[in-house]
């Protein structure tokens, strides 16, 4: 027969909450939301801007990040999540992270979406703890109509990143600095 004391029944209380606390996401429907998000956020790039269809055609996976906030007051920071895509079907979720420093003050949120061009692009990202942003990736910019530039399309750039949506009272937005991390939504 076993007895517990008053001590260990209370310590396995406390192990018990503590774990109970821990959720990790499965179960949950946040990857539901993530891949509607998603979906609303592509059915909008490729209606504002049709010259991205081409793209995506070519390329051989996408990081659709739907929504990512930045705020800044001398430091700043950004956060937003969002799903990786290969062949039109999502393979893992991703968060996105930013911080910076300098002069600046201000919020925004932006969507934005990296075409992987190559598949050693794609498996780089997919195989690295945290990936961010760097020297490989060519931005998209509008031009003074609104359309994406057209060399762009053509692009023998690795990693392609369109920026789109933005909205709110911070000047600019790159992808500098920031770090993609694979979540469990």
């Amino acid at each position: 027969m076993n007895s517990y004391s008053r001590r260990g029944f209370a310590l396995s209380l406390m192990a018990t909450g503590g774990l109970a606390a821990c959720g990790n996401g499965v179960g949950s429907n946040g990857a539901a939301k993530i891949d509607a998000r998603v979906e609303q956020t592509l059915n909008y790039l490729y209606s504002k801007y049709p010259q991205t269809q081409n793209l995506a055609a070519k390329a051989n996976g996408m990081l659709v990040m739907p929504l990512v906030t930045e705020a800044g007051f001398g430091f700043g920071g950004g956060y937003g999540r969002g799903a990786l895509r290969v062949n039109g079907v999502t393979v893992d979720y991703y968060s996105a992270t930013k911080g910076s420093v300098g002069l600046q003050i201000g919020a925004q949120q932006y969507a934005h979406v990296l075409f992987f061009m190559t598949d050693e692009a794609l498996m780089k990202f997919r195989r690295s703890q945290g990936w961010a942003a760097g020297a490989d990736v060519e931005y998209v910019v509008k031009d003074q109509a609104g359309n994406i530039r057209a060399e762009t399309t053509t692009s023998t750039a690795p990693v392609v990143a369109v920026i789109f949506g933005q909205a709110g009272l911070l000047l600019g937005a790159t992808l500098e600095g920031v770090k993609y991390t694979r979540i469990i939504p």
